[in-house]
Order: structure tokens, then C-alpha cells, then sequence
């Protein structure tokens, strides 16, 4: 082999290593988004458990914030799920672009193992949004609409 079909290969390595990466890109901005989920679930977690443990509030109440409470704590193992998911998946496609790398540059037979690495990756991801979405829909049926008063809009 001469130097050119080297820097060929080497080349070509890259741009088969690169697609992955969007994925990744992908990947790290839902860390972010339900990293961020995680972090107000714990918030109000937190606020219920101080005005349970400072006490003065009536029965009725409290039973509710139990309650939310479990349902937080329900809402927080779906999103600890998600990122874990989230995690394997981005170490699955950081696995897929180095098994590309050097199944591009070498002569080792690892395009099998690296589909299997790739599809599932994406399979990780797509549990991962299964997790977020019931999250979400669990996080909006908590949502307490009718206990809010009506207020007429005003006109102007």
C-alpha cells in the first residue's frame, strides 16, 4: 500500500465514523432535556417533604402531598430509566464509531459487530423516548386544572 490509498482509507474511515456522531449529538441534548426533568422533580420532592416535616398541615392535605410524592417518585424512576438508556446508547455509538474506525483502516472482519453495536444503539434511544414520553404524559395527568378558579378573560 502506498501513502495515498492510506490516506484514502483513513479518509473513508472518518466519513463512516462521522454519521454516527449526529446521533450522539442527538444523544447528549435529551441528557440535557431530562437531566433537567430529573432536577425539578427532585425540587419539588424536596419542597413537599419540608412542609410535611415542618408540620401544621391539615390531614387532607397531606395525604395529597403523599400522594404527589409517589407519583414523583414514580416520574423520577422513569427519567433515571431514560438516562440510563440514554447512557448505553451513547456509549453503544461511541463503540460503533471506533469498531467503524478501525474496521476501515485495518483488516479486521468487525462490520458485523459494529451494526449490531449501531442498531442498538438506536433500539437504546428509542426506549429512552418511550421513557420520556411516559414521563411526560405522567408529569401532565399530575397537572391540577380543576382546582383552579375560572377567571373571566377581560375585554378590552
Amino acid at each position: 500500500m502506498n501513502f495515498a490509498s492510506d490516506l484514502a482509507t483513513v479518509t473513508h474511515g472518518i466519513q463512516l465514523a462521522v454519521a454516527p456522531v449526529f446521533l450522539l449529538t442527538a444523544v447528549s441534548g435529551m441528557i440535557a432535556a431530562v437531566a433537567g426533568r430529573l432536577a425539578r422533580i427532585i425540587d419539588r420532592a424536596r419542597f413537599l417533604e419540608n412542609r410535611l416535616e415542618a408540620g401544621g398541615v391539615e390531614e387532607s392535605k397531606a395525604k395529597k402531598m403523599y400522594a404527589e410524592l409517589g407519583e414523583l417518585r414514580h416520574r423520577g424512576w422513569l427519567v433515571n430509566g431514560c438516562l440510563a438508556l440514554l447512557t448505553f446508547c451513547a456509549i453503544l455509538i461511541g463503540l460503533t464509531i471506533v469498531l467503524l474506525f478501525l474496521g476501515e483502516t485495518s483488516d479486521l472482519p468487525i462490520l458485523k459487530i459494529a451494526t449490531v453495536s449501531f442498531l442498538s444503539g438506536v433500539c437504546c434511544f428509542l426506549l429512552a423516548l418511550l421513557c420520556f414520553l411516559a414521563e411526560t404524559l405522567l408529569a401532565t395527568r399530575l397537572l391540577k386544572f380543576a382546582e383552579l378558579p375560572v377567571q373571566p378573560t377581560p375585554r378590552p
